[in-house]
């Protein structure tokens, strides 16, 4: 395909994610007032979207507790700054399975729940993004899988958009791209959708340059996408998908490092997104702008 750089380009910060990385850097946010902090530091480097998981404040370990994303969303909304929310909708998918011989009954590490509860802090706090990961994949440990049945999707697909909240799509792989569709096919989801290409999580696609493109040339022109790949190649993936047409993810979510020797911060990270954005020749964009593209719809949180 000929090359069409975007020119103008949205940076999203993936503030801390659910992987365990808390012990591995002092800068990976834990408490909601951390989350929320690391997020406006971002958002005051350059940042338009923050996306954020919430963990118990005391291990580290990733959560579902309401009033954590709670807390997060409220003090990023009266932190001083304009930016675009989008909460995390992947918990409550996880299946740990007990060995090769006895796969069954699941051990722990296993959090399955129903739609709604997987929805429910959406539902509270009404961020303007929330993600939609789009299909079940083996996720990197031996016997953990990351479970999301099409009938799950749909279910939450259909509560998320009834909520006035822009799904972001999740695509590991081509399949998930493909299930995507389906979902346009369907009536779950309107055809302007958001997706972000996830590239170089183990054992979905990988981060190399053929597959990346392969993930592009299968989204729809109607659709917006950003893209990020995990660790030492978050920066060239910053390159790589501006280029490609896209926008851009970084953050501690899915790489610690500045450079070599050098753990980073959320905002360090953005900052090296914008430089790169900017000596290409594009324009980093803002929240306003962010909105009117992908028809965001920013609400109040519900009454508690």
């Amino acid at each position: 395909m000929p090359l069409q750089m975007n020119k103008e380009v949205f940076i999203t910060c993936a503030v801390t994610g659910s992987g365990s990385t808390q012990d591995r850097s002092p800068h990976v946010p834990r408490s909601a007032k951390q989350i929320a902090d690391s997020a406006i530091a971002a958002a005051k480097a350059g940042a338009a979207v923050v996306h954020c998981h919430v963990r118990d404040p005391d291990s580290g370990l990733p959560s579902r507790k309401l009033s954590y994303y709670r807390e997060v969303t409220e003090r990023v909304r009266d932190g001083g700054v304009d930016v675009v929310l989008n909460l995390t909708a992947g918990m409550g998918g996880d299946m740990v399975f007990g060995g090769v011989d006895h796969p069954l009954p699941p051990v722990a590490g296993t959090d399955m729940v129903g739609a709604t509860d997987r929805v429910a802090h959406i539902a509270e706090c009404l961020p303007e993004i929330c993600t939609l990961d789009c299909g079940t994949m083996n996720f990197a440990e031996a016997d953990y899988v990351m479970t999301n049945t099409p009938g799950m999707l749909a279910a939450m697909g259909r509560m998320i958009t009834e909520l006035g909240v822009k799904p972001e799509v999740e695509a590991f792989d081509t399949g998930h791209l493909w299930y995507a569709k389906q979902l346009v096919s369907d009536g779950v989801l309107d055809d302007d959708v958001l997706v972000q290409l996830c590239m170089g999580v183990p054992w979905g696609a990988p981060d190399d340059l053929n597959t990346f493109m392969a993930m592009v040339n299968n989204v729809p022109d109607t659709w917006t996408f950003s893209a990020f790949a995990l660790g030492r190649n978050q920066m060239a993936y910053v390159a790589a998908s501006v280029l490609a047409g896209g926008h851009v993810r970084v953050g501690l979510e899915d790489n610690l490092w500045l450079e070599k020797g050098v753990l980073a911060t959320n905002e360090a990270l953005v900052a090296r997104a914008v430089g790169i954005i900017e000596g290409l020749g594009a324009t980093v964009i803002g929240p306003d702008q962010v909105r009117q593209k992908l028809n965001l719809t920013k609400q109040s949180p519900r009454a508690s």
